[in-house]
């Protein structure tokens, strides 16, 4: 579900207007990143307090002023997730940048890291947040180990 400043969950409406926008922004990006809703909301709404106790008051009525938080999606552009992707597991595989963080199935990879530990990490942060599992390959393209993080 895409929030808006019209429709958001009951959780944000006792935050300000610039905090509870900041939170609809934040949230719907987590959705989007694939995180469930139970875990984007008090996410998104304690990062969204931090940025207001931090931003200047310049800062805060410029982006009040910026218009609805979910801007994309009612301009009819196609967001850039692929909501079928949440139930695929995640895969780390050499690339030749490095070490390869993708969707098992996907044409290529979200990111790329230098070393193989840190590509493992993002990957079972990903397979954690997804409730999906992690495959790990070694250098040679064979199957190194193949972890599960469904709930």
């Amino acid at each position: 579900m895409v929030w808006t400043m019209q429709d958001y969950p009951s959780s944000m409406k006792n935050l300000d207007k610039a905090t509870r926008k900041k939170a609809i922004d934040i949230a719907n990006s987590m959705i989007d990143d694939g995180y469930k809703e139970g875990q984007a909301i008090p996410i998104a709404i304690e990062q969204a307090k931090e940025w207001k106790q931090h931003a200047s008051q310049s800062e805060i009525n410029t982006y009040q002023s910026q218009g609805s938080p979910t801007k994309r999606s009612e301009e009819g552009k196609q967001s850039t997730s692929n909501p079928e992707r949440l139930e695929e597991g995640e895969e780390v595989y050499k690339h030749d940048d490095g070490w390869a963080v993708a969707s098992v199935g996907s044409d290529r990879a979200s990111e790329v890291f230098s070393v193989k530990k840190e590509a493992i990490a993002r990957a079972v942060e990903i397979a954690r947040n997804k409730g999906t599992s992690l495959t790990i390959y070694k250098e040679d393209g064979t199957k190194e180990e193949k972890r599960s993080y469904a709930e």
